[in-house]
């Protein structure tokens, strides 16, 4: 079966910088498009970014200019790169495909953005 793993969560000030890793047990990441995605507390989980196989990329106006979702095909790993954050950005983060297979939903990686 397919896992995606994320990792690189973390405490970080407002304006700080995270980089997010997703990676995708056999070569699942590296064929399909993928996305990451959020969940804040008490909020529904949220699209957040989307990257295609050939690296068209696009992303919720709330992030634009702010993040940068990124992949390795030989890797099959996706990254979020997260600059300017801002406590809003609170959440679990979560990668998936694009569109979403619902069993493929991994644990998440819990981001903070406090003072």
């Amino acid at each position: 079966q397919v896992q995606l793993v994320e990792s690189g969560g973390g405490l970080v000030q407002p304006g700080g910088s995270l980089r997010l890793s997703c990676a995708a047990s056999g070569s699942i990441g590296g064929i399909y498009s993928m996305g990451w995605y959020r969940q804040a507390p008490g909020k529904q989980r949220e699209w957040v970014a989307f990257i295609s196989h050939g690296g068209i990329t696009n992303y919720v106006d709330a992030v634009k200019g702010r993040f940068t979702i990124s992949r390795d095909n030989l890797k099959n790993t996706v990254w979020l790169q997260m600059n300017s954050l801002k406590p809003e950005d609170t959440a679990v983060y979560y990668c998936n495909t694009y569109p979403i297979r619902p069993a493929y939903w991994g644990q998440g990686t819990q981001v903070t953005v406090s003072s």
